[in-house]
């Protein structure tokens, strides 16, 4: 089978075209119809001038059409650049001139949303945008569309041949960057297919199965979601995003839709814990539950199991830039003690785990170091930016070739006897926080940018629902002040909702280490010991 990621959907439109593919609610689609509508997008696309390699945007909510696009510019031999709809428009203007797209893909509700998009971008720009809407009820009323969803209801249904290699990059996903400039890293058809083809494997996927599509699809969970689905020819389930906040209907959709698999960051299965939303024996038809960006903590675990005990429990572990997941632990029993860690294993098929010290250099068994990875999930780097792709990504000690690359994940670790790696914590100013990697960094780029504060810092504070808590330190201008109100509305003109911090302290000096350094320790010390103006 070719390393493309839309032949999956043409091999199993050819041999089971009536099987579902993909639903949200009600809507849904089989793959015959997956396939012929991603084939009419190909063919718009090529005939409005979409070249291979040409980025495409796409900012349609998650839905049916979504994955049509995916599919349709991947077809078209472009990549995908997946947009957040809910992300401030100042955001995604950064992201779509970092990548110097030409074509934009949307639908829903982001009308309105195009044309602020539109009108935020350098004129010449947006005079060269070409715009297609393939779905909901108001299109754009200013930006012009080059194509619209009746044009895709009447363009050709004929297969495209290959246009791309699997080296090739399929889609760039944006995560926060240190300088404030949000950082692209590039996934290759190749770094996708080999992560799913061991998961299908090794998880045992088929075509019965009924996958749930939790993440959104601008987060790299999403790619296994959607890919891991159909290369089995299974069925994904959407979840709508709403239901996160509300634990009871998450959990009456997960038995009513009878999903026999679940992935997702860890902190929705710590709220449905916490609100008692999982009842003794409950999903029966649940074979495999899966966790991935973030510390899955153990209590949450264990209520779980307890009440699910006839499913698998998987801890998976990657960044982005390793594509998916690099590692996996499957819990063999119900941990015996709430202090237990969980590890996050072995490396997956065609993976490496690594653990080295500061000249990188493998440390002894129990012996903490820094986390680097290696093997068939590195992304080629970020998109256009060799700088940061050259001091992320580097070669093993006492090698010149070129394709033994290694990447530092900024993690601590600990190899263990029994060949099991165990996470430490994060070794830069990089958190997460739901299932989101965030840069400590951006967030004071954009407060600075306020032009209110004087000094400023932002620090990561453990949370009482095992999550990592934004926290902001501040000293104003002299003659101004800002009120942790006033400077949450302004970030919010510039960052998503996840990154904006929950927790603020005003000080009349930072504290600051011997050499001069703002003392991050101790400020976290103090929003985690006390009592801080939490807004």
């Amino acid at each position: 089978m070719s390393e493309l990621l839309q032949r999956w959907v043409r091999d199993h439109a050819e041999r089971r075209p009536d099987a579902p593919a993909v639903r949200l609610g009600e809507r849904g689609m089989t793959y015959a119809e997956l396939e012929r509508a991603s084939n009419r997008l190909a063919h718009l696309l090529l005939a409005a001038g979409c070249s291979p390699g040409d980025r495409v945007g796409l900012l349609i909510p998650k839905s049916p059409a979504a994955v049509v696009a995916m599919l349709g510019v991947l077809k078209a031999g472009a990549i995908y650049v997946p947009l957040d709809p809910g992300s401030p428009v100042i955001r995604l203007a950064r992201i779509f001139e970092q990548c110097d797209d030409r074509w934009l893909l949307a639908g829903g509700d982001t009308g309105v949303l195009v044309d602020l998009l539109s009108a935020e971008l350098p004129p010449a720009r947006a005079r060269e945008l070409r715009v297609g809407w393939l779905s909901g009820a108001t299109p754009p009323a200013v930006t012009p569309l080059t194509f619209d969803a009746a044009d895709l209801e009447h363009a050709p249904e004929a297969r495209i041949s290959p246009r791309t290699t699997p080296g090739d990059p399929a889609h760039i996903l944006f995560t926060s960057g240190s300088t404030g400039v949000p950082k692209g890293v590039v996934i290759t058809h190749a770094n996708v297919w080999h992560f799913v083809r061991w998961a299908v494997t090794y998880f045992g996927i088929g075509p019965s199965d009924r996958n749930s599509g939790h993440s959104p699809l601008h987060f790299d969970l999403s790619t296994f979601d959607i890919y891991g689905t159909f290369a089995a020819g299974a069925e994904l389930v959407m979840i709508p995003p709403e239901l996160s906040l509300l634990p009871h209907r998450l959990a009456r959709l997960i038995r009513d839709a009878g999903l026999t698999q679940w992935f997702s960051v860890p902190s929705v299965l710590n709220y449905m814990a916490k609100f008692d939303a999982v009842r003794d024996g409950d999903f029966p038809a649940l074979k495999r539950l899966l966790w991935c960006g973030e510390v899955f903590p153990t209590p949450s675990l264990m209520h779980w199991m307890r009440r699910v005990p006839h499913a698998r429990f998987t801890n998976l572990y990657g960044p982005t830039e390793a594509t998916i997941a690099s590692s996996f632990y499957t819990v063999p029993e119900c941990p015996a003690s709430e202090e237990d860690v969980i590890p996050i294993g072995r490396a997956c098929g065609g993976e490496e785990l690594l653990v080295l010290d500061e000249h990188r250099r493998p440390v002894s068994a129990g012996e903490q170091g820094d986390l680097y990875i290696a093997g068939v999930g590195l992304s080629p780097g970020y998109w256009r930016d060799r700088d940061k792709t050259n001091a992320a990504f580097t070669l093993r000690p006492r090698t010149s070739n070129p394709e033994d690359r290694i990447y530092r994940t900024g993690d601590l670790a600990v190899m263990g006897e029994d060949g099991l790696v165990r996470f430490c914590g994060r070794a830069d100013n990089q958190v997460k926080a739901r299932g989101y990697r965030i840069e400590l960094g951006e967030i004071e780029t954009a407060l600075h940018a306020l032009g209110v504060l004087r000094e400023c810092a932002v620090v990561a504070a453990p949370g009482a629902a095992f999550d990592a808590v934004i926290c902001c330190a501040f000293v104003p201008v002299t003659g101004e002040h800002p009120t942790p109100a006033g400077m949450r509305e302004a970030l919010a003109r510039v960052l998503p909702a996840y990154m904006l911090p929950a927790r603020w302290l005003e000080l009349e000096a930072l504290p600051a280490t011997s050499n001069g350094k703002i003392d991050r320790r101790a400020l976290k010390e103090r929003f985690t010991h006390e009592e801080v103006v939490v807004r």
